[in-house]
């Protein structure tokens, strides 16, 4: 293949798929369903038509035979007078008019011939486009579903996926909780132990000696408490065994 019939085809192809992404088919079948019935009314005119110009022909033949009536008449009128070229005269008129007559007769009969034939298209046209009047409903009824469908379909997609993305959100927000309440036990575990005063506790070198001198009396307090309470059991033990 060249590379103009290359080039042509890829042309082709890429105008196809833009035809068919705006390609309506609801209005694709309209347009033809209107096409149709304009159609049918062209025949139907052209039938008027045609039945107008037999009436016209019909007419003319009317108006011949009643001509050849009375030239008929005038010619036996002419022979009761004994005018024999007067009768003659009348007759080469008649077997004119005669022969005018006859051409109209096959004009109508042709024209009804063809009358006949245009409205048995035209019955025929009119069966097509009722049945494709039905089947163009039916189909838009079907495409309009299906694209319902179709939208339902892609809202419900849509939906999901925002779903997924509310559902990560939650996790990673969970994540996070659980975290944060880890680290909250870890602390309130510390400061219980007492490893988080350390660290976090304030007043220098002489504040703390201050407090060991605090609870180093308070240690000898008790004791000395303690001591004296023991002198006073022994003492009284004494007294007894005397």
């Amino acid at each position: 293949m060249s590379m103009f019939g290359r080039m042509n085809t890829i042309l082709q192809s890429k105008m196809s798929k833009v035809l068919d992404k705006a390609e309506n088919p609801n209005e694709t079948l309209d347009y033809s369903y209107e096409k149709q019935v304009q159609l049918l009314q062209n025949v139907r005119r052209s039938l008027a038509d045609m039945v107008t110009s037999k009436r016209r022909l019909q007419m003319q033949h009317d108006k011949l035979q009643t001509d050849l009536a009375r030239l008929d008449q005038q010619a036996k009128d002419a022979l009761a007078a004994n005018r024999e070229d007067l009768a003659r005269l009348a007759l080469q008129r008649k077997v004119a008019m005669q022969q005018q007559m006859d051409n109209l007769d096959t004009q109508v009969a042709q024209l009804e011939t063809q009358q006949q034939k245009l409205t048995d298209a035209e019955q025929r046209l009119q069966t097509k486009i009722e049945t494709f009047r039905s089947t163009k409903e039916s189909i838009k009824a079907q495409y309009t579903a299906s694209q319902a469908q179709v939208q339902i379909s892609e809202a419900a997609t849509g939906i999901s996926e925002e779903m997924a993305d509310v559902g990560l959100a939650v996790q990673r927000a969970q994540d996070k909780t659980e975290q944060m309440q880890a680290r909250a036990a870890a602390l309130d575990d510390l400061v219980e132990t007492g490893a988080l005063s350390d660290m976090s506790g304030g007043g220098d070198d002489i504040d703390r000696q201050l407090a060991q001198l605090g609870s180093g009396s308070e240690v000898d307090a008790q004791l000395a408490a303690m001591k004296a309470q023991l002198g006073q059991t022994d003492q009284k033990q004494l007294e007894a065994g005397k």
